[in-house]
């Protein structure tokens, strides 16, 4: 399995790539383009309000915002969903039949971005670790996507972290409720954690360093670690220990395992409805 960004498949793009949104997501996937050698002036940006981090890239050769596109090789979708159909009119017109299409769109099924915008579609989910180069991405192709713009996908996508392919576009929905919307769960974890210490009587800043080291170093361990997470959870737990106290709660009927299915499929359900 493939980790880091090959961008070798990008040396011969017959146009330019095409940034349509560089908001947290899509501006993440700028920096982790250049930080793997892809030429910034061959990559233009389409933002209306850039932050002063995006336009920090024209200095280094990003066309932000150009009057004259130009010939387009890919296209990555990253403005919102809600926003999409307002957006879709205006990429069109820089879009030809053979132009791959890369969405990271929550949502919005490879059917609709074909219609609304033309071209090669692959769908993607990223999640906001990409920032960091620690990403995990999930991507599924259509049928008319080649060899060639798969591999040109896959190395677009790599430059963020993992990168994961499916076949079957109907596993999106629970994808983006596990990996694309995960990290705010792991978040409100550390931000509960903190409060649960508060209210055990330790001091706000403290119990809030605790928590973040905390969740920190246990994902490092797992992301370092052979382990399956079960296992590095039972290597921590002593019988009849503090943890296993804790344990028999979180475990409990209406603990974490049932409220992280509730919030998996209430995600889910979200997903389905921004497709409609």
């Amino acid at each position: 399995m493939k980790t880091s960004s090959d961008t070798s498949a990008l040396k011969n793009l017959s146009g330019s790539i095409l940034l349509a949104g560089a908001g947290k997501m899509g501006g993440a996937m700028l920096s982790g383009w250049i930080a793997q050698g892809v030429d910034p002036s061959n990559i233009v940006v389409i933002e209306p309000s850039p932050s002063d981090d995006i336009r920090g890239f024209e200095i280094k050769g990003v066309r932000l915002n150009p009057k004259t596109i130009g010939n387009i090789a890919v296209l990555i979708v990253a403005v919102k969903p809600q926003i999409f159909p307002d957006a879709a009119p205006g990429l069109k017109t820089h879009i030809a039949s053979a132009t791959l299409v890369i969405s990271i769109m929550a949502g919005i099924p490879i059917a609709k971005i074909a219609v609304a915008c033309g071209g090669t579609v692959v769908r993607a989910m990223p999640n906001t670790p990409a920032a960091i180069g620690r990403g995990v991405t999930v991507a599924v192709a259509a049928s008319g996507v080649t060899p060639q713009q798969h591999d040109i996908a896959d190395a677009l996508l790599r430059a963020t972290g993992l990168v994961e392919w499916i076949s079957d576009e109907a596993l999106m929905d629970a994808v983006t409720a596990v990996s694309g919307s995960g990290p705010a769960y792991v978040f409100l974890l550390a931000e509960e954690l903190a409060c649960a210490g508060v209210a055990a009587g330790l001091a706000p800043e403290l119990a809030t360093r605790l928590a973040r080291e905390t969740i920190a170093g246990s994902g490092e361990l797992l992301h370092r670690s052979d382990l399956d997470s079960a296992t590095l959870r039972q290597n921590v737990t002593s019988p009849g220990g503090t943890t296993a106290a804790a344990l028999a709660v979180l475990m409990g009927a209406d603990g974490f395992k049932s409220l992280l299915e509730r919030a998996v499929a209430a995600a889910a359900k979200r997903s389905k409805e921004l497709a409609k």
